[in-house]
């Protein structure tokens, strides 16, 4: 019996993986409205992206995906939260304009290196500007887990990958030392 591993099922997906270069750089910003017609159009690819990706995998944590994971080197991205109620979250052109002191380390993992997950240290809440496809911008404020999965994806769009914000020293595991696939993000209430 073959074993396909994590990483080779994300990428039989679609997704890109480490090591190709639209990860490793900053994504265009879309300009908005007149590039409504396209951004609309990566972001309905997203979408589908991320449908395929969660008929073959569960994510309890919720997940994002941003546009270089697909090959398109553009400002956009997509983050469903946790619960089967909640709705998608679609950034555009987004940008963190403030962190909170208070950070917390947890568990990430990231489709375009899908074998490993690593400890993260990120704040607790962020705020994010991001662009709506009229052209105004909109501020929300993110908290704990949301806040974790929305900073990821903005990483991505910054053409950064989350073992640069881990620790110096700490390495991500392999995924089958990972045991809390299934949870949710734990947090100190």
């Amino acid at each position: 019996m073959t074993t396909v591993r994590p990483s080779e099922q994300m990428r039989d997906l679609g997704v890109v993986q480490y090591g190709a270069p639209v990860l490793a750089e900053a994504a265009h910003p879309f300009d908005l409205p007149d590039e409504k017609d396209t951004a609309e159009q990566t972001v309905e690819t997203l979408f589908a992206a991320m449908e395929r990706i969660a008929r073959v995998h569960p994510f309890a944590k919720g997940m994002g995906i941003a546009a270089p994971q697909i090959g398109i080197d553009r400002a956009a991205a997509v983050v469903q939260p946790a619960g089967p109620a909640a709705a998608a979250i679609v950034l555009l052109n987004p940008r963190i304009t403030a962190r909170s002191e208070e950070m917390d380390e947890q568990f990430e993992g990231c489709l375009s290196f899908f074998d490993v997950r690593g400890m993260v240290p990120r704040p607790l809440v962020i705020t994010v500007v991001a662009t709506e496809l009229d052209g105004t911008e909109v501020t929300t404020v993110y908290e704990r887990g949301l806040a974790r999965l929305v900073a990821h994806e903005i990483d991505h769009l910054d053409g950064l990958l989350y073992t640069a914000r881990m620790r110096p020293g700490v390495e991500p595991i392999p995924v089958e030392e990972y045991r809390q696939t299934g949870r949710e993000w734990a947090y100190d209430q």
